[in-house]
């Protein structure tokens, strides 16, 4: 892997809260140049300067903008953990909810060509402090800007929908700087094609990172009585956790919920999560009774095989799956910036 070239011959790119850089590496692929980088969370930071290069450290509200560098356009994956409903959908009521309160600053200052924003589905259904949308708030404050402002869109897209093995929804935004004229289109969905977990777990021997997070005893004991597409409704009662057992005994109380799905071979992945764990995501593998591999996880994110992770320790493993089930898929990143790429920074 190549990493970002020190001649400013690309469009430039400032990449906030980079994460270990699936998004950044889909806009180097479509021929971006990142030339900042900033990420609070270690394993992320070490994971990004593994393979996509130098990364500021600070924490966002600790950088001020004369740090950064001009930029022609800014990505930002703020956190999503407030607006996600698989958390306590605290929306802008926590701390971290109102960081994208730290992309407009620096957009104000920097006024880029386009920015980008990217998060969870749950934002479109968030309320800003003042009772309105939150999505309302956002392009009010993008549309006048810096006295110029940025014509701005916004869609929600699957992954699968853009080349990544992974039923996996999200929102992005995109503003184009109000005097370059125009408004951004989205790309146009691509057919599936070879996308099922079938496709992805037949990885090579000589590929790195095929180390797996081991499984409870608790949930290794459930596992093995869950057919390969099915989920621990297929568990017999009896082989339940008791803490199963009392969901069990009131679905319709705990609104039906599908824990330990478990994806055939046959069909598409569901969305990797951050936690990696089988009540949250469908991370367990088709007919082997343990998690994905990290490189598998990878693979279901769209990272390439030669992009790196650090699998020396335990705790180094839990933190993979982390900064993997946090990135942007690299394929749907890839896609938004080469229709970027030719909408705004190709000569017509």
């Amino acid at each position: 892997m190549t990493k970002a070239s020190s001649q400013h011959t690309k469009p430039q790119l400032i990449s906030l809260f980079s994460g270990c850089g699936g998004l950044d590496l889909g806009f180097i692929k479509a021929g971006f140049e990142v030339v900042w980088a900033n990420d609070f969370d270690s394993d992320a930071q070490a994971i990004h300067e593994l393979n996509i290069g130098k990364i500021d450290k600070r924490d966002i509200l600790n950088v001020h903008e004369n740090d950064i560098p001009n930029g022609d356009i800014l990505t930002a994956g703020f956190p999503c953990q407030p607006f996600s409903n698989a958390g306590s959908r605290k929306g802008v009521y926590d701390s971290r909810g109102m960081l994208y309160k730290e992309c407009l600053r620096i957009i104000r200052s920097k006024m880029p060509k386009v920015f980008v924003f990217e998060n969870v589905k749950g934002l479109l259904s968030t309320k800003y402090i003042d009772g309105r949308n939150l999505v309302d708030v956002l392009l009010e404050d993008l549309a006048t800007i810096g006295d110029i402002g940025y014509n701005v869109v916004y869609k929600l897209l699957n992954a699968s929908d853009y080349e990544v093995p992974q039923n996996r929804q999200r929102v992005f935004f995109v503003g184009i700087r109000k005097d370059l004229g125009g408004t951004f289109q989205f790309p146009e969905k691509i057919k599936k094609h070879n996308l099922t977990l079938k496709h992805v777990l037949d990885v090579p021997k000589d590929v790195p990172n095929q180390v797996d997070w081991v499984l409870s005893p608790q949930a290794l004991g459930m596992i093995e009585y869950i057919p390969e597409g099915g989920s621990w409704k297929d568990i017999p009662y009896e082989h339940l956790a008791p803490r199963f057992k009392k969901i069990r005994d009131d679905m319709k109380k705990y609104r039906s919920p599908n824990f330990y799905r478990r994806f055939s071979r046959d069909e598409i992945c569901g969305t990797m999560t951050a936690s990696a764990q089988p009540e949250n995501c469908g991370i367990l593998h088709p007919i082997k009774n343990r998690r994905f591999t990290i490189r598998e996880a990878a693979r279901i994110q769209s990272f390439p095989d030669d992009f790196k992770f650090i699998d020396d320790s335990q705790k180094n493993i839990i933190a993979m799956y982390k900064v993997i089930g946090n990135a942007v898929p690299v394929n749907l990143a890839y896609n938004i910036a080469k229709a970027i790429m030719d909408q705004v920074f190709t000569e017509k």
